[in-house]
């Protein structure tokens, strides 16, 4: 394997003239970097004229994270059975390039508030059931090897107790150490591994008014419960409609209920894992409100979906 020596427009012209020279001469526009000091997140896309995406990275474990997404959107271009995966056009580990047909649209935290969501919540499920089907990760692993667990796992309870609290309210620390205890109980008990996304939050969907086109940031797909794949669903939007209406098509398509519980255990973990690694590092908080405000979106989540996390 053999990433690209630097982030610029000039190297990942380079290694298109390599892996797709018809791609070369289109106008290369570097779009994001994440993590400038830190090798672990060298990696960024480029669009490819007005046709394409380029994913590249430029050191080994950023490399090895794209690599990883070239190998599972590969064994899923052969499994027609789950939709809106993107189209790859070319791919490469030597140089280091995933090249996928670039769709038009809106990620879904820009529309959520004006779509239809039930019809959203079908669309959503039909993927997800079709990801999660136990056939999915067999054929994948056939072709990728056995996977490993899904990448981007949340701060523990632990971590939560000990460094999110002198973040709040001195009112809500006894709510959130209870909700501690709550989520280590509800994910105590093993469930049943499927193959996952791992990401999937609004700005990795894709979508043109109502309709979705394409998933994408496969990097962090792994084996996980079905729930995992569901815990940013509660703060996607105003309320938890969209979980709500997912849920209910994914039973209807599966035949397997998706435990609200265990949705909300790993939203608890990753909304306030989140809420704290940003806090500790002084980056504003996405909606740039308040951790207690976070706190009191969760507990406003817990009542509508009837859970009483004690």
């Amino acid at each position: 394997m053999r990433w690209l020596d630097k982030c610029s427009a000039q190297a990942v012209t380079d290694a298109l003239r390599v892996i797709a020279p018809e791609l070369a001469d289109d106008e290369i526009s570097v779009r994001e970097k994440f993590g400038e000091e830190d090798p672990e997140w060298w990696a960024a896309s480029a669009m490819v004229g007005d046709r394409c995406v380029a994913k590249f990275a430029w050191s080994r474990p950023a490399a090895l994270r794209v690599a990883h997404e070239i190998d599972v959107l590969e064994a899923l271009t052969d499994l027609p059975s789950v939709p809106y995966v993107p189209e790859i056009v070319a791919s490469s580990t030597d140089p280091l390039l995933l090249v996928t047909r670039r769709i038009h649209g809106t990620a879904l935290f820009d529309i959520v508030d004006t779509i239809d969501r039930n019809h959203a919540g079908r669309q959503l499920a039909t993927f997800l059931a079709a990801l999660h089907d136990p056939t999915t990760l067999d054929r994948v692993e056939h072709s990728t090897g056995e996977l490993a667990p899904a990448l981007m796992q949340p701060a523990t309870t632990e971590t939560i107790r000990e460094g999110f609290v002198r973040w709040i309210r001195p009112d809500q620390v006894a709510a959130v150490m209870r909700w501690c205890d709550w989520t280590d109980e509800v994910l105590a008990t093993p469930a049943p591994q499927v193959l996952v996304h791992g990401d999937l939050h609004g700005g990795n969907q894709v979508w043109n008014a109502d309709e979705l086109q394409v998933i994408v940031d496969f990097e962090t797909a792994g084996t996980a419960e079905p729930e995992y794949d569901l815990r940013a669903f509660p703060g996607t939007g105003p309320g938890v409609e969209l979980l709500q209406y997912t849920s209910t098509h994914y039973r209807a398509l599966t035949g397997r209920p998706l435990s609200a519980e265990r949705i909300m255990a790993w939203h608890l973990r990753t909304t306030l894992a989140d809420a704290l690694w940003r806090c500790e590092s002084g980056v504003p908080l996405p909606d740039h409100r308040t951790p207690s405000a976070w706190v009191a979106d969760l507990s406003t989540r817990f009542t509508i979906l009837g859970l009483t996390p004690t």
